[in-house]
């Protein structure tokens, strides 16, 4: 698939920008958008010249105002419409939660550059998302309890531990639409910006990335600071890292590291994503929904 009508998809300069194409339906999230943002991330990790992704809302007024409510094709937005008994069943899966595990599993950072209004699956499609920037402007809502239903995209698990329980919990149960500032105290997002600044600090983040670390290390260390918090005990992190370090250490791009800061140089890492990860990586076997 790359003939996409709901998202933008770009690469430049080693950075994948991802832009959500429905201004005038303020972004709102569809099926079509699940298929085109899973298939735009299975692109940027197959491709070793993508070294960051950008993800971001086309216009001035979203990033993504939720689920379309009044879907072209009549559909309702949520479920399948035929009766469903067994819950293993794909059609009883959450479609938000399906892109945002893909997000969730990307082997690239990636960067949310929140532009305008992000609520109901706008606002948790961030939250697998390594670093969110916004606009001044921005607001955010988990709204999810106002209009009868309970967060989408693993929101459950993802939003307390980057923002904590308390807060979490009084996002999701009072359900209200807050501003940038608040987010930001919250840690829901790691700055803000005014709007024509906003992209030019995101690229700016991805590029100090790009320019500076090994690719393989941030495959590596982005799953190790998303999954091992989980762990039940140290000796798991401890397991994990002391396998990848004993890899790394051997690897050309240790080599390369070490070499380009003796001799005071920018570094050119020769390892790629696609062919030299670790033995050991991934460590964990990935669930089945069922």
């Amino acid at each position: 698939m790359s003939d996409y009508t709901q998202i933008l998809y770009d690469v430049a300069d080693n950075i994948a920008t991802i832009t959500i194409n429905r201004p005038e339906k303020m972004n709102a999230f569809t099926g079509t958008m699940i298929k085109e943002m899973t298939d735009a991330f299975d692109r940027i990790d197959a491709d070793d010249d993508v070294r960051a992704v950008v993800v971001t809302g086309a216009g001035d007024r979203a990033f993504c105002a939720g689920a379309d409510l009044t879907p072209e094709d009549g559909k309702k937005p949520f479920a399948s419409e035929d009766p469903v008994e067994d819950y293993s069943d794909p059609r009883v899966r959450d479609g938000g939660g399906l892109l945002i595990l893909r997000i969730y599993q990307c082997l690239k950072p990636v960067i949310g550059a929140i532009n305008g209004v992000a609520v109901g699956v706008g606002a948790t499609m961030l939250l697998p998302m390594d670093m969110r920037l916004a606009s001044e402007t921005a607001r955010f809502g988990f709204v999810f309890a106002r209009r009868g239903i309970a967060p989408d995209g693993a929101a459950s698990w993802f939003l307390p531990n980057l923002v904590g329980r308390a807060q979490a919990l009084e996002w999701c149960l009072t359900g209200r639409v807050f501003d940038a500032e608040e987010a930001l105290k919250g840690g829901l997002v790691r700055s803000l910006h005014k709007p024509e600044d906003l992209l030019p600090a995101a690229y700016a983040l991805a590029r100090e990335i790009v320019d500076n670390t090994a690719p393989v290390s941030i495959a590596v260390t982005r799953q190790m600071l998303w999954q091992l918090p989980a762990a039940d005990h140290p000796m798991e992190a401890h397991k994990v890292d002391s396998r990848i370090i004993y890899r790394r250490a051997k690897s050309a791009d240790a080599k390369e590291g070490i070499a380009s800061f003796l001799e005071k140089r920018s570094p050119s890492y020769p390892d790629k994503v696609s062919t030299d990860l670790p033995d050991s990586f991934p460590w964990w076997e990935e669930p089945v929904y069922k």
